[in-house]
């Protein structure tokens, strides 16, 4: 204990510079996020600009961000293994190109940009301060969890985040206290800009009964399906398209043509950008989740529209994306179940994302920070249910297995999800 301490106290100015820096340009991603949402809800002729400015994100990455197109699972790499380090370029491509995304209309998040932006920030402070790989190794967990904590305005989850996806089923502690100073100093700095973060309610306030608790574990049950098909989809169609269509630019290209005839088909654009407000007050979205009316399909059509967004080469997350798919599935399900609206689609929310990313602790503190204690144990329930049923699967490749799930046994311990998936279809262990 006395090593660690002496440890994050040489750490110390480094790890808080490094958070405050990241919590500023999260700062001025949001302000920009909405700055370019607003411009493609005032000036609609922007869509048709989506393949292009696809094949301009490709060409980019193409050219100049080849060592970086590997995003949140390079800075994952980098921690287990400290070799080259994380280019300081993925803080301005995944920038240009998240804001391109968005601004046209591709359907991501921003949890991708934020964590990358600390990565590659930490990563930068590291070589600076010249730390060992031990240090290293603290500093870009304490930027992930800057970058996760300034974009959510959830600074615990944050840092729980940084520690709890490294590997399925083991949590990191050693490093906990540089994450948690990390991801306050970021949510700090970020707000010192005047950034403020959607509110989210859950106003249910009857009593915890079992049959609830029960229709709540089943609820995370379908969940964790809903994430496993998310993340499944997601590889699937990023493989087929990378071997098929091997020039990198072309596959946004195509990606954003499939946009828009899906947007002219379906005759809305309901599912393009982030999905946290919208122009049209008819529209569904995640606030709108929590208070009704009951709305059976559009997580389905969400998480369409998200994968095609991300596996044909647009930038951003997967995890806002998550966030309206799984309150818009906890929405259709508490007609289904029976239970409260606001209830379910706040499960759905941290639950869904508990499942993709594998970190049901860190979505758990997320729904504390964001919802209060009220209704932490349905939230527990449904996480870890979500986590149990999502498999050896997720968004994160480079997430190792530390434990298997008991649902899933037969896993070796200490490979990567990469190498499960790989397993499974017949292929080589790396």
């Amino acid at each position: 204990m006395r090593a660690l301490l002496s440890r994050l106290i040489v750490l110390l100015p480094a790890l808080l510079a490094m958070a405050c820096v990241v919590g500023t340009l999260c700062a001025a991603f949001l302000w920009s996020l909405d700055a370019v949402t607003r411009a493609r809800f005032d000036h609609p002729w922007l869509l048709f600009l989506l393949p292009l400015g696809g094949a301009g994100i490709g060409w980019l990455y193409h050219r100049v961000g080849q060592s970086v197109e590997g995003g949140n699972n390079l800075i994952l790499d980098e921690i287990h293994e400290p070799g080259g380090g994380v280019p300081l370029r993925m803080a301005p491509l995944v920038f240009i190109g998240t804001m391109a995304t968005h601004l046209l209309g591709g359907s991501a998040g921003r949890e991708g940009t934020a964590v990358q932006l600390g990565g590659s920030i930490a990563s930068a402070a590291a070589r600076i301060a010249r730390l060992d790989d031990a240090g290293v190794q603290i500093l870009l967990k304490a930027g992930i969890s800057a970058g996760f904590g300034a974009v959510f305005g959830t600074p615990l989850a944050g840092a729980v985040f940084a520690l709890e996806v490294l590997a399925i089923g083991r949590v990191h502690l050693p490093s906990l206290l540089a994450c948690v100073i990390a991801g306050y100093a970021g949510d700090w700095a970020c707000q010192a800009w005047g950034i403020h973060h959607t509110s989210y309610a859950i106003h249910y306030a009857g009593g915890w009964n079992g049959l609830l608790l029960l229709k709540a574990t089943i609820a995370g049950a379908l969940f964790g399906l809903a994430s496993l098909a998310f993340a499944e989809a997601n590889h699937v169609l990023g493989g087929w398209f990378k071997r098929h269509v091997r020039y990198g630019p072309a596959r946004p290209f195509i990606g954003g043509l499939v946009l828009i005839a899906l947007t002219y088909a379906l005759g809305t654009r309901a599912y393009l950008g982030l999905g946290v407000w919208s122009a049209d007050p008819h529209a569904p979205t995640i606030p709108g989740f929590f208070t009704g009316p009951i709305d059976g399909w559009s997580w389905a059509l969400k998480m369409l529209f998200t994968v095609i967004t991300l596996s044909t080469g647009f930038k951003g997350g997967e995890v806002t994306p998550l966030f309206f798919i799984g309150a818009g599935l906890g929405n259709a399900l508490s007609g289904v179940l029976g239970g409260p609206v606001d209830l379910f689609a706040g499960l759905g929310f941290v639950a869904v994302f508990a499942g993709a990313a594998n970190t049901p602790l860190a979505c758990i503190l997320m729904g504390l920070e964001l919802f209060g204690p009220g209704p932490i144990l349905p939230i527990t329930l449904a996480c870890f249910a979500a986590y149990a049923c999502s498999g050896h699967n997720g968004i994160y490749l480079s997430q190792r297995v530390w434990r298997p799930k008991l649902l899933y046994p037969g896993v070796e311990a200490g490979v990567s999800l990469r190498a499960v998936r790989a397993a499974r279809k017949g292929g080589v262990k790396r």
